[in-house]
């Protein structure tokens, strides 16, 4: 789907809208006959563009696949970035989970069609180590967000802690609802088992990490 960015010069908008033909396209034939069955030629020649072009966009295959990997990995640190006053990080990461999943959005994987995309990834080693290393960048981020937001030592091993915890109950929550779709579960049931284990993380976990890098101001 074609987008629109304000103030973007024609040249930027012609490369932007290739790229995303090429990715669309490059999608389409990865959910309809799994990433490994598909070549690079093959959709160059579906996109109506050259070989040296998709590579010059993406290059790498995973990036076709991932193409908003960027994004993803920088999301949870940037709703970090942007909490408001009096909210800690795990208030402000826990609190958007809450949202995308009465959002019934991507992010919560309550997406329609979402769990035909995780099932490619099952189907391959080369997209699955490339989804550890985004899960592991996703945490890295974080941890260095974290650091920075609450003036840690080098040596305090916090920000990786609390990082990793958040990281991982995201993971843990996303995972569950693809695979609840898949099941054919009701998204509305899928919703309400993902709000039901966030509920029950924050009965597990402590006000130490809860009200941790709790921003000023309020």
């Amino acid at each position: 789907m074609t987008s629109t960015v304000p103030n973007e010069g024609r040249r930027e908008r012609k490369k932007r809208e290739t790229r995303e033909r090429i990715s669309d396209v490059a999608t389409g034939l990865f959910l309809d006959r799994g990433f490994e069955a598909v070549t690079i030629a093959e959709i160059a020649e579906a996109a109506d563009v050259s070989v040296n072009t998709v590579y010059n966009y993406f290059p790498a295959k995973e990036d076709l696949f991932f193409d908003r990997e960027e994004e993803m990995i920088d999301r949870p640190a940037r709703t970090v970035r942007n909490r408001e006053p009096g909210e800690s990080a795990a208030d402000a990461i826990l609190g958007g989970m809450r949202r995308d999943i009465r959002d019934r959005s991507l992010y919560a994987g309550l997406t329609e069609g979402y769990d035909t995309f995780m099932r490619v990834v099952r189907e391959s080693p080369v997209l699955l180590a490339r989804l550890m290393v985004m899960q592991q960048r996703t945490a890295d981020r974080l941890r260095e967000t974290l650091r920075e937001e609450t003036g840690a030592a080098p040596d305090d091993p916090t920000p990786e802690l609390v990082a990793g915890q958040l990281v991982n109950i995201s993971n843990v929550v996303f995972r569950s609802a693809v695979r609840g779709i898949a099941e054919g579960k009701p998204k509305d049931e899928v919703a309400r088992e993902s709000l039901a284990k966030l509920d029950v993380f924050e009965t597990l976990t402590t006000d130490a990490f809860l009200n941790y890098a709790t921003r000023g101001g309020r």
